[in-house]
């Protein structure tokens, strides 16, 4: 007899062992109907396995995270077996599921056209219309690197031939396509009904750019159309906000090749940039941090000393001098526990908080690179917190709070907090670790903040909060961070003469709010569309004259606002008002101000706020006063 227990703790009784198919149709022929896998005492499993043990058993359908997994999945089979089908010279390698999707490599005589991939998708529709059971079996490693190499499939036979010979592998069949793979896969063809091609990149053989280049096919795979529609809807409006395309339109930076992974800031975009940094300077000071500034270069000795010669040496770009060997450094920790060390510290000047616009390069591969958001060389508000075990716990609830206040003003509602837990590779004790994760779950619930676990995900040297934005069109954005770190300042034997008169190490935090500046700036731009609120603008205000009778006046204007702070600039061209208005209006400038004779006799001017919203004609003083205002509140 055996006993399966379900999710609501139901107990099913079988004679015989049983397949998951069977235990979802004994459930009931609506759920045999929509059952993708299932779930096996944890493990995801396909509809045609055996049970043939007491198991908790869950059905898995495309309601569920690891019903989408399968799907996408399987489609990533179905592309292959469509590419097959019309490219019977291609070659397969691997095709994983990825964010949102999947993709697969191949190796094929000639580029992939965007004709190809319209081909190929609409093969593939129709060969999930065929609905063709996917059916798994088991070969000897030998065998099936035999069965690859017969096919002409030499990568495979390769992937195949690298697993041990005492193993296993199997293999997925769908029509005449069979493909190596784990598993587990939908049960046919038919449940793939909602996907799309999306492009063709390059990727090297195992990832590894000495090898031969392969074609990449990206696919997106929903389990419903309206999910497909509104990823593709939200894909066309990320088109529109992308800061690449907005950084040129708009004048802010480049990118170029003669420093790839760097950015060149235009006077807009530098602008910007120190409005994001000034403000949090203001944040810096208003919250008890000391700012300082440590060298860019420092010797191997302190990187070993801390761990990152031996766990982050890969991302660090090294340099020589006299026989002695340095690094560019990837963060600022080390030099702030320097700058610490200087004088002796005692319990009453913890907490010390500093804080640095520090700049950091990390040797991040050509192809991670993505415009100002993954870059080689950036800058992070950085800030480290030495303090006591006791003071701790305090500091996290504090600093929650204030990351919480900087996004709503960037115009951040919505955050998510995760608790990234201890790493296999990592320095320090067990229980140094179950303290600090303990005290960042504690300060969590202390501010009132729902959170999920990252197992596995924190730093070598302590766990960590990480703090994700959602930005306007629903995507993720990880920025803030809080980290707990015991193991540093020991390392690096920083210390504090105690109350006690014993000298011990203080605790760091280590702690970022937007984190890279350069990062945190390509989000504002793509999570306002380029149309940045007054008081980040790089421009906040235009001021057009309709002819030369009013240049003397426009230039007035432009003055009077510049006394008082405002970003400002006349546009005194002798072109048509709309041309004027029309091109400020494309640069997403936030007011622009026409000013003709009407305007200039009585002192006013006429407004027109971005979104072609229209004013009014107001006296220049009453303008003043409303842009104050936005600024004031950052709206």
């Amino acid at each position: 007899m055996i006993q399966i227990t379900l999710p609501d703790g139901a107990v099913r009784s079988f004679d015989n062992p049983v397949t998951v198919a069977q235990v979802a149709a004994a459930i009931g022929p609506g759920l045999a109907k929509v059952a993708l896998g299932g779930k096996v005492d944890g493990r995801v499993v396909d509809t045609s396995h055996l049970i043939d043990a007491n198991a908790a058993v869950a059905i898995v359908t495309d309601k569920d995270a690891e019903g989408l997994e399968l799907i996408r999945h399987s489609t990533a089979h179905l592309l292959a077996y469509a590419v097959k089908a019309l490219f019977p010279d291609a070659q397969v390698t691997i095709g994983p599921v990825i964010e949102n999707g999947f993709y697969y490599d191949f190796a094929y005589k000639r580029p992939f056209t965007p004709e190809d991939l319209a081909a190929i998708e609409k093969r593939m529709a129709e060969l999930a219309k065929k609905d063709e059971p996917v059916v798994r079996r088991v070969l000897p490693r030998d065998e099936a690197v035999a069965h690859f190499k017969a096919q002409g499939e030499h990568y495979k036979a390769e992937i195949i031939a690298s697993i041990p010979a005492d193993q296993d592998v199997s293999l997925y069949r769908e029509g005449d396509f069979e493909d190596l793979c784990r598993g587990p896969h939908v049960p046919s063809t038919g449940r793939l009904k909602h996907f799309k091609l999306m492009k063709v990149a390059g990727a090297y053989w195992r990832g590894d750019h000495r090898n031969e280049q392969l074609q990449r096919i990206y696919g997106t795979a929903w389990a419903t159309k309206d999910e497909l529609q509104k990823y593709l809807t939200m894909l066309e409006e990320a088109e529109k906000r992308d800061h690449r395309k907005l950084g040129r339109e708009l004048d802010l930076f480049h990118l170029d090749e003669h420093s790839p992974g760097t950015v060149f800031w235009h006077p807009k975009g530098w602008t910007l940039w120190q409005e994001v940094e000034q403000y949090m300077r203001r944040v810096y000071r208003d919250n008890g941090y000391h700012e300082v500034k440590g060298p860019q270069i420092l010797d191997r000795t302190l990187w070993e000393k801390t761990g990152h010669w031996d766990k982050y040496r890969d991302n660090m770009f090294i340099t020589e001098s006299e026989k002695r060997d340095y690094a560019l450094k990837p963060m600022n920790c080390p030099g702030h526990i320097l700058i610490f060390k200087q004088g002796i510290k005692s319990y009453r000047d913890l907490p010390l908080r500093y804080g640095e616009f520090g700049q950091c390069h990390r040797n991040e591969p050509t192809g991670g690179l993505h415009g100002i958001m993954r870059v080689r060389g950036f800058t992070q508000d950085d800030g480290h917190i030495f303090c006591t075990e006791d003071m701790m716990l305090d500091e996290c609830v504090a600093y929650t709070a204030l990351l919480q206040k900087v996004y709503a003003d960037f115009g951040f509602s919505e955050i998510i907090y995760k608790v990234a837990t201890r790493p296999e590779a990592r320095i320090g004790s067990d229980a140094v670790w179950d303290q600090a994760e303990q005290a960042l779950q504690e300060s969590l619930l202390r501010a009132g903040c729902k959170f999920e676990l990252s197992p596995g995900e924190g730093a070598f040297y302590g766990p960590k909060i990480e703090y994700t934005l959602k930005d306007a069109i629903g995507r993720q954005w990880q920025c803030g961070t809080m980290q707990v770190d015991f193991s540093m300042a020991e390392r690096l034997d920083a210390v504090y003469v105690a109350e006690s008169g014993e000298r011990k190490h203080p605790v760091m935090l280590h702690r970022a709010i937007v984190g890279s500046l350069e990062r945190f700036i390509g989000i504002l731009i793509e999570q306002h569309a380029g149309a940045l609120p007054a008081w980040l603008a790089p421009v906040q205000v235009s001021v057009l004259s309709i002819t030369d009778a009013q240049h003397e006046y426009a230039q007035t204007v432009v003055k009077t606002l510049q006394k008082q702070g405002v970003r400002v600039q006349a546009d005194l061209r002798n072109e048509k008002i709309n041309y004027k208005i029309r091109e400020h209006s494309m640069q997403k400038v936030p007011y622009i101000l026409v000013v003709g004779d009407k305007e200039k006799a009585n002192g006013a001017v006429a407004v027109r706020a971005r979104g072609n919203q229209d004013l009014g004609v107001m006296p220049l003083a009453d303008f003043s006063s409303k842009l104050a205002g936005d600024i004031a509140h950052k709206s």
